[in-house]
């Protein structure tokens, strides 16, 4: 199992330069420039834009720019941001801790409710409960991230007024009680996108399990049902659960990037947004960093949740 880590982390490596060459290179082919937006001034001349082009390094090719931040980089330093002027490593790790505590609230949130209705619709497939469950989540999971955040919004924080508009904190305060309140509705957002693929899937595995012989042989035995599907059933059927789980971290930071805009709230999305707009090199690169790293970690970690789950594929391994 050892060696099978050490090779997901060897292979996902080249994945990692690959994608920070793909993003490096359409943020430099994208239309406009860092220029346009420090020397908003109109009485800015040739020779002004000149001499901060050489100053930034953006006189030079593309792939020259490219291995100058490699190098920084590997080194540790992120570089500076064009549109602030401040480190680009303390901007990221500053935004870094609302995009975690919203994207893995969610996350629980789409767990806790599409598990247990994956199982209850597998074990009573074709019923009345069944259709209803299936019909919400395929809405749910069609459903614009933006869209259901406007309605959120409408319903909730406009005409019933029991939710804050937007914002991470009530204005002079960082308590608990009033993240919890600020975090329920993006959190909704980005659990009710997620809840239609893995509830699916928790249905799909659910009911071939159903169907294997060792499952009739435990209700011959006389256990009880929730034995049968909590001790049997749902341990072997996880597996599929897993890979659907690990294949939602990436649409995670991608729907944390709409929820953040329609709802103010202060991570890596908004922040990317802001960068993007400014051309902010940079700073687009710092998050793609990060968010590289944890898509390519979370892969890893679904490969050992496979070894713990399934002994076969631990000692092939």
């Amino acid at each position: 199992m050892s060696k099978y880590i050490l090779k997901r982390l060897l292979i996902a490596i080249p994945t990692f330069f690959g994608i920070t060459i793909l993003v490096y290179l359409i943020s430099s082919m994208a239309p406009g420039s860092p220029l346009e937006m420090l020397l908003a001034d109109p009485m800015a001349t040739v020779e002004d834009m000149e001499a901060l082009e050489h100053q930034l390094g953006l006189d030079q090719p593309v792939i020259i720019q490219y291995l100058k931040w490699l190098g920084s980089m590997l080194q540790g330093n992120l570089g500076i941001s064009y549109r602030t002027g401040q480190p680009v490593w303390g901007m990221v790790m500053e935004r870094l801790g609302p995009t975690l505590i919203l994207t893995f609230a969610s996350t629980i949130v789409a767990i806790l409710v599409a598990v247990p209705l994956g199982i209850m619709s597998a074990y009573k497939p074709y019923s009345a409960w069944d259709y209803i469950s299936s019909g919400l989540s395929f809405i749910g999971a069609s459903t614009p991230t933006f869209f259901t955040g406007l309605v959120f919004i409408y319903l909730f924080a406009v005409k019933l007024q029991i939710l804050p508009m937007g914002g991470m904190y009530d204005s002079g305060t960082r308590s608990l009680s009033s993240l919890l309140t600020h975090i329920i509705m993006p959190c909704m957002v980005l659990a009710i996108f997620n809840i239609g693929s893995l509830l699916r899937q928790t249905r799909g595995s659910m009911m071939e399990v159903f169907q294997e012989d060792y499952i009739r042989t435990a209700r011959a035995k006389g256990l009880g049902e929730f034995i049968v599907v909590m001790g049997h059933a749902l341990r072997n059927a996880l597996i599929p659960v897993v890979t659907v789980l690990s294949t939602m971290i990436p649409f995670l930071f991608g729907g944390a990037v709409v929820a953040e805009q329609v709802f103010g709230w202060p991570g890596l999305g908004s922040l990317m947004v802001q960068s993007i707009n400014s051309r902010d090199y940079p700073t687009i690169m710092g998050i793609t960093v990060i968010i590289a790293i944890a898509v390519l970690l979370g892969n890893v970690v679904t490969d050992i949740l496979y070894g713990v789950l399934d002994p076969k594929i631990r000692q092939s391994r």
